[in-house]
């Protein structure tokens, strides 16, 4: 109070008018001197579209393109040469390709049984870890919504922090944690009576110990999402609910999940898509393993790319995954609300 009564007056005083005044036409005769730039807005938000061309468009649509082709390795011909005055630009073609058409297509719809399984696996993930996740991300956020909580700050904290944790990493103690000869889940297990599981031997296991790392890391990264919706619904329409008798399954189901529908939404699209593009937990936890039991799309995408150098097969499988994911999401915007 007292700072803005002394900047009050400083305002108010001659001297600083003056003052003012002398910086205000100095900085119009400034203005008036300086040469108009064309386009400046443009050229001030052109960095963004470069880096957005080179490092998004143009490998988007170089993918595409190389769907239609076999790879046969790097090339040293040359593309395009320009002449721009003294100036000569030459762009070398980046690989040697062959054309094949739909042909890449052909073979990952009817002919590879090895994608039908990182496809039947990556499904298999989907439709236990998402409804997993969002259901306990709510149920956890409801908890932490609660009035008779205390220290909400530590256990959102807490919750959250796994989100944090680098992939590798934490993959890395997973594995350590369900594995059958040391792992400390069949310790335990052993010695309350159940006896040791398989986890990373056999098919099933191995994809529920891929869910149950998934749904470990994510599950804070939505509860904070969710949290933050359900601090947005109105107090007054609870209290409305009430008034009427509500139970409090009835002020959730009337209330609380369609306030919350647009968040939940944004929760299951963006985990959908996570889900299908899971590949550090596969690749260090399981290794694709048993018998391919765990390879996902994104994993057998690498295989290809980077192992195998078959870049027009990986090109042709990653535009497939695209396609899929983008059906999947619209599905799910179109019958989840127009909002």
């Amino acid at each position: 109070m007292v700072l803005s009564t002394i900047q009050a007056k400083l305002r108010s005083s001659n001297a600083y008018r003056r003052v003012a005044d002398q910086f205000r036409y100095r900085r119009q005769d400034v203005s008036a001197v300086v040469p108009e730039i064309p386009m400046l807005p443009q050229l001030y938000i052109s960095p963004f579209f470069i880096l957005f061309a080179v490092f998004l468009l143009f490998p988007t649509v170089y993918t595409l393109y190389l769907s239609f082709f076999n790879y046969l390795g790097a090339s040293n011909e040359i593309l395009l040469t320009a002449r721009i005055g003294i100036l000569e630009i030459t762009i070398p073609q980046i690989a040697d390709l062959e054309f094949v058409g739909l042909s890449n297509y052909q073979r990952l719809l009817f002919e590879d049984s090895l994608f039908h399984q990182s496809l039947f696996n990556t499904s298999f993930i989907f439709f236990i870890q998402v409804p997993l996740m969002v259901g306990l991300g709510l149920a956890t956020a409801l908890v932490l919504d609660a009035k008779f909580i205390r220290a909400k700050g530590l256990f959102r904290t807490i919750i959250a922090l796994p989100v944090a944790t680098g992939l590798v990493a934490y993959s890395t103690i997973f594995l350590l944690l369900f594995n059958g000869d040391i792992g400390l889940i069949n310790y335990t297990l052993e010695r309350i009576g159940i006896g040791t599981i398989s986890w990373l031997g056999d098919a099933w296991w191995a994809r529920i110990t891929l869910v149950i790392a998934v749904t470990w890391r994510w599950l804070g990264y939505n509860m904070i999402i969710l949290l933050a919706g359900l601090q947005t619904v109105p107090e007054q329409l609870y209290e409305a609910a009430e008034v009427d008798g509500a139970t409090q399954w009835q002020k959730f189901r009337f209330v609380t999940l369609p306030q919350l529908r647009p968040v939940l939404l944004f929760v299951v699209v963006s985990s959908t898509i996570g889900t299908f593009q899971i590949f550090a937990e596969p690749y260090v936890i399981t290794g694709g393993g048993p018998s391919n039991a765990t390879i996902t799309i994104v994993q057998y995408i690498y295989r290809q790319a980077f192992i195998q150098l078959n870049l027009g097969y990986a090109s042709a499988v990653s535009v497939a995954l695209v396609v899929l994911v983008s059906v999947m999401s619209i599905i799910q915007l179109r019958y989840g609300g127009s909002e």
